[in-house]
């Protein structure tokens, strides 16, 4: 992972930051999550009752999906700012769960940089359209504009 100035990034606005390796959603990451959050929905983490509705088996947690954005871009060769002492998440515009994950499929993260501003000297703000892709399928499983902070 190369690493640029603060200007060349800006620069890069509108532009792929970067497409990670593929990750694999299994059973055990998502029972972990289920006992992480405490949401243990049949949908999640019950197999047999899993396979009577329409998805036909267990489904990942819009969240877990959501949850893997850190891993994900770590997982890409996209370039990172100099000098970065900390970065913070700073919230959302939107999320949107398009397909659900189903356990056992890989999934893997596109990053678009949407804007990056100075908010003050030495503190950015960048906002990264960010999408998780599900191997074989059409549809991704989520798009969501994430907004973070990182300071130099």
């Amino acid at each position: 992972m190369a690493t640029v100035s603060v200007e060349t990034l800006m620069g890069m606005t509108g532009q792929e930051l970067g497409l990670s390796d593929w990750v694999t959603v299994d059973q055990e990451m998502i029972d972990k999550f289920a006992d992480a959050t405490g949401d243990h929905q049949f949908i999640h983490v019950n197999p047999e009752a899993a396979r009577m509705t329409p998805f036909g088996t267990t489904i990942a947690h819009g969240f877990l999906t959501l949850s893997l954005m850190p891993l994900l871009m770590q997982k890409t060769d996209s370039p990172r700012p100099e000098g970065v002492k900390m970065g913070v998440n700073y919230g959302g515009n939107k999320v949107r769960f398009i397909a659900p994950v189903k356990s056992g499929k890989r999934v893997r993260g596109r990053f678009k940089l949407l804007e990056l501003i100075e908010k003050n000297p030495g503190q950015y703000q960048q906002t990264v359209e960010f999408t998780v892709e599900i191997e074989g399928e059409d549809k991704p499983a989520l798009v969501a504009e994430w907004i973070s902070q990182f300071f130099v």
